[in-house]
């Protein structure tokens, strides 16, 4: 059973002129959950039929993305966008066009000066290898979350913390000296191995729905908190390796983060829900954790819905492109690069040529008939290195970001409550 561990903090800051509250020894209570292999879970009717319609909107986004233009571009887009939104639960932000600036820097093998678009773009970088490593069917190890929170951490000034398991105590809330006054206080360090295994195990199982799994996982994963720093980032990028493991979305992620984000305090209030104590099958425990899993999936389904709005814009804004440009002569440079912007909305010459598999001299060109066009415009980056930007995909990327920050989604009627871009 789920169990409180009560323990004595010994300061070693005393002395050293810190406030009372940090400086103080006190006694504090640590939470153990349950393992999840061998539990069983009980999912009321109202919750499994939102759990369903979950996965069934996330099905239909892969299924629909077939008619976008280029259905991988969108899922680098909304790559992008779900991991921008997973930082900015734990107060890293940043606007999409300097984020997207930093990206070409580091495109050019130049380190970029904004160490805080460099700190999200290590998240990208996670989840891109999250999303990667894994296929319907394949296993997800604690090898795998290391890996991953290493990559993370990459370049930070917590690097040396980046794909260990922590050997310390830690804490939410309260002083970050002791956690005499935390909000919450996870398992000591002696538990965090065995209760990684035993969440890698549960995540490799298909007895329940994705979306419930892929719930309870993650959950059980910032319960854990099994590092120093980053946790949170790793714990979302968990749920994306279910659900591509389940075979949900192999092709397009829901930026479920973006709406865990904008429904933060429900977020938490979930999360805490779910950590009962005592015995699994208790009607508070059985409670919490349908609660915890409803919100869940609410939030993948509003997702979806936005996402979608965002990919009708996307092929909205290629058919504008055309319109725009008059003829345009079937897989030239020119064709190929209206079909991969909105997954590149700023670029390089050289950076075309790679994505339009042509040489520098035809991509070249490609760039400058859109120049011409008004659907790219000149930009410097980095050391006044030219690139150049599609202003009408970064203003769509910022709708969306402005609608998931919405409660209702429609910031006519609902504002956003978080920090995010102007819509101008």
């Amino acid at each position: 059973m789920s169990k409180v561990l009560k323990r004595r903090w010994r300061s070693e800051v005393g002395g050293t002129g810190l406030p009372r509250k940090d400086s103080r020894s006190c006694e504090y209570e640590a939470y153990v959950p349950d393992h999840l292999m061998g539990r069983r879970f009980f999912l009321e009717g109202e919750v499994a039929a939102d759990v369903a319609d979950a996965e069934a909107a996330i099905v239909r986004l892969n299924i629909e993305a077939n008619a976008l233009v280029d259905t991988e571009a969108l899922a680098r887009i909304l790559l992008r966008a779900e991991a921008v939104a997973s930082s900015r639960i734990e107060g890293l932000e940043v606007g999409a066009r300097r984020l997207l600036h930093a990206e070409v820097v580091r495109g050019m093998h130049q380190a970029t000066a904004d160490v805080t678009a460099a700190e999200v773009l290590n998240n990208i970088d996670a989840m891109v290898f999250a999303v990667e490593s894994i296929d319907a069917g394949d296993p997800i190890t604690v090898d795998i979350l290391l890996d991953m929170h290493r990559r993370l951490l990459a370049g930070t000034r917590l690097e040396q913390y980046g794909g260990i398991a922590r050997d310390q105590q830690n804490w939410i809330g309260g002083s970050a000296y002791n956690p005499c006054a935390a909000v919450f206080v996870p398992p000591p360090p002696e538990f965090v191995n065995e209760l990684l295994e035993d969440l890698c195990a549960f995540c490799c199982t298909d007895d329940l729905p994705p979306v419930a799994q892929a719930a309870i996982a993650h959950a059980q994963f910032e319960t854990i908190h099994p590092f120093v720093d980053g946790n949170g980032r790793t714990g979302r990028a968990l749920i994306h390796l279910i659900l591509r493991r389940r075979g949900l979305a192999l092709r397009t992620l829901p930026p479920v983060s973006l709406v865990l984000a904008t429904w933060a305090r429900d977020y938490i209030d979930g999360l805490t829900l779910f950590r009962y104590v005592g015995s699994p099958t208790s009607p508070g425990a059985i409670d919490g954790l349908n609660t915890w899993i409803g919100r869940f999936a609410s939030a993948c389904t509003r997702s979806v819905a936005d996402a979608s709005t965002y990919e009708r814009r996307a092929a909205e804004l290629e058919v504008e492109w055309r319109e725009r440009l008059g003829s345009v002569r079937a897989n030239s440079g020119t064709d190929v690069l209206l079909r991969v912007l909105p997954g590149a909305p700023i670029l390089t010459a050289d950076s075309a040529a790679t994505l339009l598999g042509r040489t520098y001299k035809p991509a070249a060109a490609a760039i400058q008939r859109l120049v011409d066009a008004g659907i790219l415009r000149q930009v410097n980056v980095g050391r006044r290195n030219k690139a150049f930007e599609a202003p009408e995909v970064i203003a769509a990327f910022t709708a969306l970001e402005r609608q998931l920050a919405s409660p209702e989604g429609d910031t006519r009627t609902s504002e956003p409550v978080r920090t995010v871009p102007r819509g101008k």
